[in-house]
């Protein structure tokens, strides 16, 4: 596996040590963190229709954030042996996801489409593909890491003959803010195995979302 991908891969397991834990902000922290920012953009915590809302947004990140508590080994640990002697692509195209920038904290959206060749190991259901997609992208990301994080987690768990994802996305934080270019789609892929190495087997997956359309 790629250096770049294996280090990503290992930063995204979840957190286990307790120490690490206790230095987590207690949910009233979190919550005062809220009404901090609510002040400095210009309003009154204490209003009506704000005295709720910073118990709701801890509350909602508790949700948009929940990949940092999932462990992706647990998503692919299951493998089923037994596939009749399949042994060609499997591809799972336009796995919906939402994620968040790192560097602004605001949303950007998108699909996933992944295809790998399986081993002799097996296969994994194909619910499972769109399980680690949510795993990794509920947690603050970039796109390219996002990108390499899945498919570093399918090369590692999975073992395949060859791994393929490709990503599109739009980020609200060049939609609404700075250029402000709405409908702007950004496109990354990477490739492993058998799509790395043979041209011909990333036209073909290429060519199989395409058709797909």
């Amino acid at each position: 596996m790629d250096a770049v991908v294996k280090s990503l891969v290992e930063r995204s397991q979840p957190q286990r040590d307790n120490s690490a834990r206790e230095l987590l902000p207690t949910r009233e922290e979190a919550e005062a963190a809220v009404r901090v920012l609510l002040r400095w953009a210009g309003d009154d915590p204490t209003r009506e229709g704000l005295v709720d809302t910073p118990a709701r947004v801890v509350k909602a990140y508790e949700e948009l954030f929940s990949g940092y508590r999932e462990d992706p080994t647990s998503v692919l640990a299951r493998v089923f042996e037994e596939v009749h002697g399949y042994d060609d692509i499997i591809l799972v195209r336009d796995i919906p996801f939402s994620s968040h920038c790192e560097h602004h904290v605001v949303p950007f959206v998108g699909v996933a489409h992944i295809a790998y060749y399986p081993s002799e190991e097996g296969v994994v259901g194909l619910s499972k593909l769109a399980r680690l997609v949510d795993v990794f992208a509920r947690r603050l990301q970039t796109q390219e890491a996002l990108t390499a994080q899945i498919i570093g987690a399918i090369d590692l768990h999975l073992r395949p003959r060859g791994c393929a994802i490709m990503i599109e996305a739009e980020h609200m934080c060049m939609s609404m803010r700075g250029v402000r270019k709405q409908g702007a789609q950004t496109i990354t892929t990477q490739f492993t195995g058998v799509f790395r190495d043979d041209p011909a087997e990333q036209a073909r997956f290429l060519t199989m979302l395409r058709h797909g359309k």
